[in-house]
C-alpha cells in the first residue's frame, strides 16, 4: 500500500520538467499567503491609528494599502491556481497515455482476469481523482501552510503569551483526524471497486443490449444495476459522514483557543498591558488561522481518495506482460510453420496436449472438430496471444519467441469469427493500423468482394462505419474484415470460420478470392463446415486438445471413424 511518500514519490520524475511552472505557482502562493497575513495585521492600524487616535494622514493611506495587499493577493491566487493546473492537466495527460500504452503490450491473460469497465474507470474516474492530487491538494496544502506560517508570524507578533493560550490546541485536533484519514481511506477504497464493477456493468449492458432485448432481461439487467448502484451509495454516504466530522472537530476544538484567548487577552486589554488594535489584530489572525487548519484537515481525507485512486492506476502502470519478447526479423520467405508437442493450459484447464503439426509454405491446413477442441487455442499460440505451457512452435526450424513480436504479427492476418469493425471510415478500416493507400483499399476490396457494396455508400471507401459496423450486413462487415487481411499481403493467414456470415453466392466468390491469394503463403483455416475445406492440404481433427486424425479428405475418409462421424452429422 501506498501512502503519501510513495505517491510524492512516484510523481517525483515528472515534476523535474515542471520547475518553471512550479517556481511560477510557488511565487503566488507567497503573495496569496502573504496577502492573507498582511490583511490581518492592518487591522492593527485600522483601529489604534485611525479610529482611537484620529489620525487623517493614515486614514488616506490605509484604503490604498488595502487595495494593493487584496490585488496582489488574488493576482498570487491565479497565478497559482493557473500553473498548479496546468501542471496538474498535462501529468495527467502523460499519465493516461502511458497507462494505454502499457496496457496495449499487455498479454491476453490480463484482459480476460479484469473486466473492461474496470480499465476503463481506472483510466477515466481514478485519474481524474489522482489530478486533485497535483491541481488542487498539493498546491493547497502548500498555500494553505505558507499562509498558516504567516499569520502564525501576526500571532506571535502581537502576543507571545496569548499565542501560546491559543495555538497549544492545535496538537489536541491530530490524534482524532488520523483516526477519522484512516477510515476514510477503507471506506474510498471500496467505493473505487464499486465505480469499477458500476462501470463495468454499464460496458456490459450496452456491449450486449441485442441479446438483452432479445431475451427480455431489460428488468433482470437493471435490478442488478441497482443492487450496484444502491452499494455504492451507502459507501458514499460513509464516507459523507466521515469526511464532514473533520469540520466539527476543528469548531470545537477552535472555539475553546478563542475562548481562552478572549477571556485572557480580555484582561490584557482592559488592564493596559495591549492595545485594542493589536487585540483584534491578533484576534483576526487567529480566526483567519483556524480557516486553513481546517481545510489543511480536510485535505488530509481527500489526499486518502487519491491514494487510493494512485494505488489502482500505479498498479497498472507496473504490469508487465508474461509473453517475453524477441529481437530477430521474419525470414523473408516462411517455408515452415511447426508445432512440436505443445500443450497450453489456461489456469488449470489443459486446451491441448502434446500436439504436433507442419504446414509447409503454399499449403492450406485445416483444422476441423468439435468446440473446445483446441483449434483456435493453437492459433492463438502461433500470434503469440499465449505461449505453450511446454513444447514449441517454429518458424523455418527457429522458436517463435526469438522473433520481434511487432514483426510476426505484421506477416500474419488473422479473420475470426467475431469481427472487429471500428468507428471510421472504411478505407480506415481495411488499412487499419497501417498507412491508406486508397488504390490498395479498393483492390482489397474487390478480392474480399465487398467493393460492389462499398461503392453504394453514401461516401464510397470514405464512408464512416457505425461502432461494430451496425451500419452493415453480418456479410458485408466480415468481407470487410477478411479485405482487411487482403490488404497487408501477409505471408500466413489464419481464417476462423472467416465465410460463416456469407450467403452460398458470396462464400464462393470469396473461397476462389482466397484460392488464389493462398498459393504462396501458409493458410490455417478453422472450420465447421466441411464444405469449406475440401481443397485443404492437410485436414487436423482435434478432440480434446489432441490430433485424433490427420491428413487429406480422401485418406480422413478412407482412415478415421471420427471424421466419417462428423461427415455423417451434417448430411
Amino acid at each position: 500500500m501506498l501512502g503519501i511518500k510513495g505517491v510524492l514519490a512516484r510523481f517525483s520524475p515528472f515534476f523535474k520538467d515542471y520547475i518553471p511552472y512550479f517556481l511560477l505557482a510557488i511565487f503566488g502562493m507567497l503573495l496569496s499567503s502573504g496577502g492573507t497575513a498582511y490583511s490581518a495585521y492592518l487591522v492593527k492600524p485600522l483601529l489604534d491609528e485611525i479610529f482611537i487616535a484620529k489620525d487623517k494622514e493614515m486614514l488616506e493611506l490605509l484604503p490604498y494599502a488595502i487595495i494593493a495587499v487584496y490585488a496582489l493577493k488574488e493576482a498570487g491566487r491565479y497565478t497559482q491556481a493557473y500553473y498548479t493546473a496546468y501542471i496538474g492537466q498535462d501529468i495527467i495527460k502523460r499519465f493516461r497515455d502511458m497507462i494505454l500504452e502499457n496496457l496495449l503490450k499487455l498479454d491476453l491473460s490480463f484482459f480476460h482476469e479484469y473486466r473492461t469497465g474496470e480499465l476503463i474507470s481506472r483510466n477515466t474516474n481514478d485519474v481524474e481523482r489522482v489530478r486533485t492530487v497535483v491541481s488542487n491538494l498539493i498546491p493547497e496544502f502548500l498555500s494553505q501552510t505558507l499562509t498558516i506560517f504567516g499569520l502564525i508570524g501576526v500571532v506571535i507578533y502581537q502576543s507571545p503569551e496569548l499565542a501560546f493560550y491559543a495555538l497549544i490546541i492545535m496538537p489536541l485536533a491530530i490524534y482524532p483526524l488520523s483516526v477519522l484519514s484512516k477510515k476514510m481511506k477503507k471506506s474510498l477504497t471500496s467505493i473505487a471497486r464499486k465505480v469499477s464493477d458500476i462501470t463495468a456493468k454499464l460496458s456490459e449492458i450496452f456491449n450486449n443490449i441485442e441479446i438483452i432485448q432479445a431475451n427480455n432481461a431489460q428488468t433482470y439487467e437493471h435490478e442488478l444495476f441497482k443492487k450496484d448502484n444502491e452499494r455504492y451509495f451507502k459507501l458514499t454516504m460513509k464516507s459523507v459522514k466521515v469526511n464532514e466530522l473533520v469540520s466539527p472537530v476543528m469548531e470545537t476544538l477552535g472555539s475553546i483557543g478563542v475562548a481562552v484567548v478572549i477571556l485572557v487577552g480580555g484582561k490584557e486589554v482592559i488592564e493596559g498591558g495591549m492595545s485594542v488594535g493589536a487585540f483584534f489584530s491578533f484576534l483576526t489572525a487567529l480566526f483567519m488561522l483556524y480557516t486553513p487548519i481546517k481545510r489543511i484537515s480536510g485535505l488530509y481525507n481527500k489526499m486518502q481518495d487519491a491514494l487510493v485512486a494512485s494505488e489502482r492506476i500505479f498498479f497498472l502502470l507496473d504490469q508487465r506482460s508474461s509473453i517475453p519478447v524477441g529481437t530477430k526479423m521474419l525470414p523473408s520467405k516462411i517455408d515452415t510453420i511447426s508445432f512440436h508437442n505443445v500443450s497450453l493450459c489456461y489456469g488449470e484447464k489443459e486446451a491441448l496436449q502434446n500436439v504436433s503439426l507442419e504446414a509447409k509454405s503454399g499449403e492450406m491446413i485445416a483444422l476441423i472438430g468439435d468446440s473446445g477442441g483446441g483449434k483456435s487455442s493453437l492459433m492463438n499460440m502461433l500470434m503469440r496471444f499465449y505461449d505453450p505451457t511446454s513444447g514449441s512452435v517454429c518458424i523455418n526450424g527457429i522458436d517463435l519467441k526469438s522473433f520481434d513480436l511487432h514483426d510476426l504479427r505484421h506477416n500474419i492476418a488473422m479473420v475470426t469469427q467475431r469481427v472487429y469493425i471500428f468507428h471510421d471510415s472504411v478505407a480506415a478500416n481495411v488499412a487499419y493500423g497501417k498507412e491508406i493507400n486508397e488504390n490498395n483499399v479498393i483492390d482489397a476490396l474487390k478480392k474480399a468482394n465487398a467493393y460492389e457494396f462499398i461503392q453504394n455508400l453514401p461516401e464510397g471507401i470514405h464512408t464512416h462505419l457505425d461502432e461494430f459496423g451496425t451500419n452493415l450486413s453480418g456479410g458485408q462487415r466480415q468481407r470487410i474484415a477478411i479485405a482487411r487481411a487482403i490488404y497487408t499481403n501477409p505471408q500466413v493467414l489464419i481464417l476462423d470460420e472467416a465465410t460463416s456470415a456469407l450467403d452460398s453466392q458470396s462464400e464462393q466468390k470469396i473461397t476462389e478470392a482466397i484460392e488464389n491469394l493462398i498459393k504462396d503463403k501458409i493458410t490455417f483455416v478453422i472450420a465447421h463446415r466441411l464444405s469449406t475445406i475440401k481443397k485443404a492440404d492437410k485436414i487436423a481433427l482435434l478432440k480434446h486438445g489432441k490430433i485424433c486424425a490427420i491428413g487429406s479428405d480422401e485418406e480422413l475418409l478412407a482412415n478415421s471413424q471420427e471424421y466419417l462421424k462428423l461427415k455423417g452429422l451434417q448430411h
